[in-house]
C-alpha cells in the first residue's frame, strides 16, 4: 500500500511535465505556415490540439488503472500466502530482532511455547516452555479472569451499551484496546 501512495503523485507529475510537449508536438509547428484566406487549416490545427488533451488524458486513466490493478493482484496474493504460511497449530507470540539477520521468535505450537533463535543460515530451538510455565515467567498474558459477585443477575453481567454516534464509532475503530 506504502508504494501505491508514492507511485500515484510520481505517475500524475510526470503526466503533467509531458503535456506542453504533446501540446507541442500536436500544434503542427514543424509544417510552413498557410497564410490563405481558407480557415481550414486553423479549425485541423485546433481540433488536434484538443485530442491530444482527451489522448493524454485517457492515457493517464489507463496507466492509473493498471497501477491499482497490480495493487490489488499484489495485496490478494500477499494474503493468500500469509494464511496458508501460518497453518493452523502455530502463532508467532514475540518477536526481538537482536541485530542484523538474528532474531529471536516465541512460537506458540499448540499448547507449548518455543524460545527459536533465529540467524542467516540456521533456526535453533532455545527453549520450550509449557503454557503454565510461560504464564508463571511472564512471557505470555494470563486468561483474563472475571469475579462475579454471589447475588448477580444476567443483566449485570452484560455488557453497558456503548451510546451511538460517529464518535464513538470512530473510537472503537482507532483505539487501541
Amino acid at each position: 500500500m506504502r508504494t501505491l501512495h508514492a507511485i500515484l503523485p510520481a505517475a500524475a507529475f510526470s503526466c503533467l511535465l509531458t503535456a506542453p510537449v504533446a501540446f507541442a508536438a500536436g500544434s503542427g509547428d514543424d509544417k510552413p505556415v498557410n497564410l490563405g484566406s481558407s480557415d481550414e487549416p486553423a479549425k485541423a490545427a485546433q481540433s488536434a490540439g484538443g485530442g491530444s488533451i482527451v489522448r493524454t488524458i485517457v492515457g493517464l486513466a489507463v496507466v492509473l488503472g493498471v497501477i491499482y490493478g497490480l495493487h490489488w493482484v499484489l495485496k490478494n496474493i500477499k494474503s493468500s500466502k500469509e494464511t496458508t504460511a501460518a497453518g493452523e497449530g502455530l502463532e508467532t507470540l514475540a518477536t526481538l530482532p537482536l541485530g542484523h539477520n538474528k532474531t529471536l521468535h516465541l512460537v506458540r505450537a499448540g499448547r507449548e511455547i518455543v524460545l527459536l533463535g533465529t540467524a542467516e543460515q540456521a533456526i535453533a530451538p532455545i527453549r520450550r516452555y509449557s503454557e503454565s510455565e510461560a504464564r508463571a515467567l511472564g512471557l505470555i498474558d494470563a486468561p483474563p479472569t472475571v469475579t462475579v459477585p454471589m447475588h448477580a443477575t444476567l443483566a449485570d453481567l452484560e455488557p453497558a451499551p456503548q451510546p451511538k454516534g460517529f464518535i464513538n464509532a470512530l473510537r472503537s475503530k482507532t483505539v487501541v484496546k
